[in-house]
């Protein structure tokens, strides 16, 4: 279970918030063919080690923020 820090509400359960995957990406413009619509809507990094995400305060502030989160012991901290 991870210990999610809102930065509005402050720590709190991950069973209050909503995953929005990886932070960081734009969404492409312009005329677009369907290999990169696949790509921007399915290909996403998937490191060993420090990774920024979005994550979102469902039951809470209802506010979108980013953290960094470590994908192998899950410790969470504040972008740099």
């Amino acid at each position: 279970m991870l210990l999610i820090d809102c930065p509005s509400c402050g720590p709190r359960d991950e069973n209050e918030f909503h995953y929005g995957g990886q932070a960081g990406i734009a969404c492409p413009t312009g005329d677009m063919t369907d290999e990169r619509w696949a790509e921007y809507v399915f290909m996403r990094d998937n490191p060993k080690g420090w990774f920024h995400e979005r994550w979102f305060h469902v039951h809470g502030c209802r506010t979108w923020f980013t953290v960094e989160r470590h994908t192998v012991t899950h410790e969470i901290r504040k972008p740099r």
